[in-house]
C-alpha cells in the first residue's frame, strides 16, 4: 500500500509533538553542586588597599610576564595572557572608591567547560576550573561564553594558550595556599574550603551590616561560583564588574534545549523525515510532469 503525502506529514507533526510533550525530567538541565571538599576565595573589597602584591606573587608563581616591562612597571587593568589576576578600581559619581580583585571565580556550573568541545577545561579536584593546553584548539568559544570574561589568549605567541586562574593547584599540591592570598597584607583575599569561607562572610554581614551590601556575591550567582565577594555599602556589585546574572548557571539554558532535543534522537530523525517528505512530494510532482508531456 503506497504512502500518501497527508499521511507522511500527519506522522512527521505527531512524531514532533512528542518533543514538546517529553518528561519534564528529561528537558532539564541536571542542577550542578559543588564538591564537599570544594575549596575556593573570599575576597573583601572594603580590605583591599590596592597594594597589587597579589598581582606580582601571581606572575610570578605561574611564570607570567615580569612585574617590569621595558624598565616600567607594568600595570595591566584587565585579564591577559600576562595577566590571570588584577587589581582594577572603581571611583563612583559620589566620590565613592574600591578596589576589586579579579581572576577566574570557578563557577559550580562552568559556561568554559560546557562549551569546551575537547574537555581542555575541565571541572576538577575541589572543584577548581582546570585547563590542559594539549587539549586545547584554540577555538576560543570559552572567551565567548563566560559571563566574567576571564579566559584570555596569547595572541602574541605562536603556540598560543587560553590564560586562567587555577587557584595554584601546582602549590595546593605542594601543601601551600594561592599565591594572591598568602602575600595579601590586609587578607582582603582568603583562600580556605567554600564552606567555611560562606560561613565567615556571612558572619561578617550579621557582624557590620552597616559596612556591607548585604549578599555574598557568587553564593547563588550565576549558579554559584567559588570565589566570593563582599563590597561596601553603597557601591553595587555591578560597579565592580560583577554581572547580574540570576540564580541560574549561564550553561542551563542551552544545554537543557540542547538536551530535550536531541534525547533518543528524536529531533535528527523527525528532520530527516521531514526531508524525506520534501523529496517524496518533489519526486510525484516530477513524476506527474513527466506523465504529462508523455501524454
Amino acid at each position: 500500500m503506497s504512502l500518501s503525502r497527508r499521511s507522511l506529514l500527519k506522522g512527521l507533526a505527531t512524531a514532533g509533538a512528542g518533543i514538546a510533550g517529553l518528561p519534564a525530567a528529561g528537558q532539564a538541565k541536571e542542577l550542578k553542586r559543588r564538591p564537599d571538599d570544594a575549596v575556593g576565595l573570599l575576597y573583601d573589597a572594603t580590605k583591599c588597599i590596592g597594594c597589587k602584591a597579589c598581582m606580582t606573587a601571581c606572575r610570578e608563581a605561574n611564570g607570567l610576564t615580569a612585574a617590569e616591562r621595558d624598565g616600567k612597571w607594568y600595570d595591566p587593568q584587565s585579564l591577559s595572557g600576562n595577566a590571570k589576576n588584577v587589581i582594577s578600581f572603581y571611583r563612583g559619581p559620589k566620590g565613592e572608591e574600591s578596589f576589586m580583585k579579579m581572576q577566574c571565580m570557578h563557577c559550580v556550573d562552568p559556561a568554559c567547560v560546557s562549551v569546551c568541545m575537547l574537555g581542555a577545561l575541565k571541572k576538577g579536584d575541589k572543584g577548581i576550573v582546570t585547563y590542559d593546553a594539549d587539549a586545547c584548539v584554540g577555538c576560543r568559544y570559552c572567551q565567548v561564553a563566560c559571563p566574567f570574561n576571564v579566559p584570555a589568549f596569547e595572541w602574541g605567541k605562536a603556540t598560543p594558550k587560553i590564560v586562567k586562574c587555577e587557584l595554584c593547584r601546582d602549590r595546593l599540591a605542594q601543601g601551600k595556599i594561592p599565591a594572591c592570598a598568602e602575600v595579601c597584607p590586609r587578607h582582603a583575599v582568603i583562600f580556605g574550603s567554600y564552606t567555611e569561607l560562606l560561613e565567615e562572610a556571612h558572619r561578617r554581614l550579621a557582624t557590620e551590616p552597616k559596612r556591607y551590601v548585604p549578599k555574598v556575591y557568587g553564593e547563588k550567582d550565576g549558579g554559584g561560583t567559588q570565589v566570593l565577594y563582599l563590597t561596601a555599602a553603597g557601591i553595587p556589585f555591578e560597579k565592580l564588574g560583577l554581572p547580574a546574572l540570576g540564580e541560574k548557571s549561564v550553561p542551563s539554558l542551552p544545554e537543557t534545549i540542547q538536551h530535550t532535543i536531541y534525547k533518543g534522537f528524536l529531533a535528527p530523525v523527525v528532520l530527516y523525515g521531514a526531508l524525506g517528505a520534501v523529496i517524496f512530494r518533489n519526486r510525484r510532482k516530477s513524476a506527474a510532469g513527466g506523465e504529462e508531456g508523455d501524454a
